[in-house]
């Protein structure tokens, strides 16, 4: 490994899949496509694209970087997967990075990351902020006002509802999802870094059958 390690970041956390390749701060190929569905069979043929384009194989890599959520559940579970068996098969570190993390990337003053949730909810999380705003899950009629200050940004997919309830202003995200989670995790790789996990922050919509458990009879 080197000091400007090869970083493949992508994240499938959202309606998309976005990915970048990057030897220190150059950008030697990216990707985004809008993707509803079906991530978990387009993954590996889209990333194996963007090393050709980028003109690397995967054993060229230095380190894996994986948004970890929040968001879409299946597609967390994906990416946070493929990066684990990627950096067990390649012996190479896997880092795993807040989406919440990702949005206020070299965003200046306090920030408001705000990722969008469905039914009118959000993930939220402040950054220099006076009030501290860890990582949650809120319905944004809920957000409390005093989380407003002066100079306060909200940045992410939910920043325009979030902004219109607190009084603030909004800016776009400095890079995609797959690019912030590459420069994070080129910041991060050294030093035997944990395995990346999901980052949930609410239950699955999915709730477990009411129906009582099939009785299991002894054998006679």
């Amino acid at each position: 490994m080197t000091d400007s390690p090869l970083v493949l970041g992508f994240d499938t956390s959202g309606p998309y899949v976005s990915a970048v390749l990057l030897h220190g701060t150059r950008v030697l190929s990216d990707l985004y496509e809008d993707m509803t569905r079906g991530q978990g069979e387009a993954l590996f043929p889209l990333l194996e694209d963007l090393l050709e384009r980028g003109g690397s194989g995967w054993h060229d890599l230095d380190v894996i970087g994986v948004g970890t959520g929040p968001g879409n559940f299946t597609g967390i579970r994906i990416s946070v997967s493929a990066a684990r068996g990627l950096a067990l098969s390649l012996n190479i570190p896997a880092v795993g990075v807040s989406l919440l993390e990702a949005v206020a990337l070299e965003a200046q003053g306090p920030v408001l990351s705000c990722l969008s949730a469905p039914r009118d909810q959000a993930y939220l999380q402040g950054y220099n902020t006076m009030t501290d705003i860890p990582a949650q899950f809120l319905a944004i009629n809920d957000v409390p006002p005093g989380w407003a200050e002066s100079g306060l940004t909200c940045i992410g997919s939910a920043a325009d509802q979030v902004a219109a309830r607190l009084g603030t202003t909004t800016a776009p995200a400095a890079y995609a999802p797959g690019s912030a989670v590459a420069r994070l995790a080129s910041q991060r790789w050294q030093g035997s870094p944990p395995s990346p996990a999901p980052l949930y922050l609410k239950p699955a919509d999915a709730a477990p059958s009411r129906d009582a458990p099939p009785v299991i009879l002894d054998d006679i």
